[in-house]
């Protein structure tokens, strides 16, 4: 009982702070679109759908550097504590290459900004008013990419560190932030609606910035310096095993939600905004679930850096029963309330009556997904880059099939089934993985 309420205590104390940062998130995400709904029409919201599309489509291929980081950082943390002297040094090993590798990828997407908008714009199906509106917004928020980037970096390392209440403090800092400036540049200066853009690229500064004094004051850690010969190494080592791994990892995200994205709009401006109003919604509860994820990654990789697999088993267990009871809460609240949450985002008529045609599989979206979530968090903090890339490589195989299957017959309602497959994969796959892992002690 003593163990199962240490665990418990554990994982709040991680998973609380990573919840009270990752809140702010979406909020930021419903404020843009808010913001856009009520001064601008759909092709404002579709703009910064697909402006927001063209960085995750960016800096979901370089999600490796929050979760590898944090899954080596834990694991050698765990062996920090547990007495091996080895590992004293491997924190800041990890941080330093973390960034580096950050900050040399920053500097290739500002040098292929322009080829890669055009790639991606020819491609995309798109109204000629979403495309300029996304122009403008790329090329404003694109210079915030060495801040972006090194946060990702810094949030893996801090998680890994048993500290999300640091992780906290910088997201909140950057998401308070892009609220007020992109309010402020929106509503009251000559900007518009591309005050949004301007509103992330002030934030994200301000979020290295906050970054740079935690580690300066509570780590003491030196500059980082960065060594282009040592990069290299690094990069030759990590992306051919377990930041390989993830980086395929993240283009099979980009795959599912770029794919929602490209194939909503296809379907027209109208249904471009629905399908964005909804994602932000989704995005909501998943950024709950994350504290838990991420409470799993720093546990699972602590208890096996330590070697203590009661605590592991633990973990799983405890990580699980609050993700399960938080997807099934958040789905009822969805049911319940969808049409007050998707009218605090728009007052324009014919998009709301758009999403009202998919309450329910906004409904489901938590439940389905609950499982996904945490299973991701115990696989990263295991460093099981193999299981965690293969999984995502199915989960966009069963979205693309089941969409290219439905759509004739059900529309647009295939693209929702399509998500809902995606992540029921994931679970499945991972769940199966787990059991055939336990049997080898991980």
């Amino acid at each position: 009982m003593s163990s199962s309420f240490h665990i418990n205590r554990e994982v709040l104390r991680l998973a609380l702070p990573s919840i009270l940062a990752n809140i702010t998130i979406p909020l930021v995400g419903l404020v843009d679109t808010a913001i856009a709904g009520h001064i601008s029409d759909a092709s404002a919201i579709g703009g910064i759908a697909v402006g927001t599309m063209l960085f995750d489509l960016l800096y979901w291929n370089f999600g490796f550097l929050r979760v590898g980081t944090a899954g080596m950082t834990a694991q050698a943390w765990g062996q920090e504590h547990a007495g091996d002297d080895r590992s004293s040094s491997q924190t800041s090993r990890i941080l330093s290459e973390s960034v580096s590798i950050a900050l040399w990828a920053a500097l290739i997407i500002l040098l292929l900004q322009v080829l890669f908008l055009n790639a991606v714009l020819w491609v995309m199906p798109c109204s000629e008013q979403v495309a300029s509106f996304a122009r403008q917004y790329f090329y404003i928020r694109v210079w915030a990419a060495p801040a972006t980037l090194t946060l990702m970096a810094t949030k893996g390392w801090f998680i890994g560190m048993q500290d999300t209440a640091s992780a906290m403090i910088a997201d909140i800092c950057v998401n308070m932030v892009n609220i007020v400036a992109s309010y402020v540049l929106a509503v009251h200066t000559p900007l518009g609606a591309m005050g949004v853009a301007w509103g992330t690229l002030i934030a994200q500064y301000t979020g290295l910035i906050v970054t740079i004094i935690i580690l300066l004051l509570k780590y003491h850690l030196p500059p980082i310096i960065i060594n282009l010969r040592q990069l290299i190494a690094t990069l030759h080592n990590q992306l051919s095993s377990f930041y390989g791994q993830l980086f395929v990892r993240s283009l099979c995200f980009m795959v599912v939600y770029v794919g929602y994205t490209t194939i909503a709009s296809s379907y027209g401006d109208q249904e471009l905004a629905a399908a964005n109003i909804l994602m932000k919604l989704f995005m909501l509860f998943s950024y709950f679930i994350d504290g838990f994820a991420y409470a799993g990654e720093a546990l699972t990789g602590r208890f096996i850096g330590a070697r203590q697999p009661r605590e592991l088993r633990l973990t799983v267990r405890v990580v699980f029963i609050w993700g399960v009871c938080l997807g099934i809460l958040t789905s009822l609240v969805y049911w319940l309330a969808a049409d007050p949450l998707t009218s605090l985002m728009t007052t324009d008529p014919p998009t709301l009556t758009t999403i009202r045609k998919y309450v329910l599989w906004l409904a489901l979206m938590p439940v389905l997904s609950a499982l996904a979530f945490v299973w991701d968090g115990i696989f990263v903090g295991a460093c099981k880059g193999k299981e965690i890339r293969d999984t995502m490589i199915w989960a966009a195989i069963s979205f693309s099939l089941t969409y290219l299957i439905g759509y004739q017959s059900m529309g647009t309602h295939a693209l929702y089934l399509a998500y809902m497959m995606h992540l029921v994969t994931r679970t499945i796959y991972l769940s199966a993985k787990w059991i055939s892992l336990r049997k080898e002690r991980v």
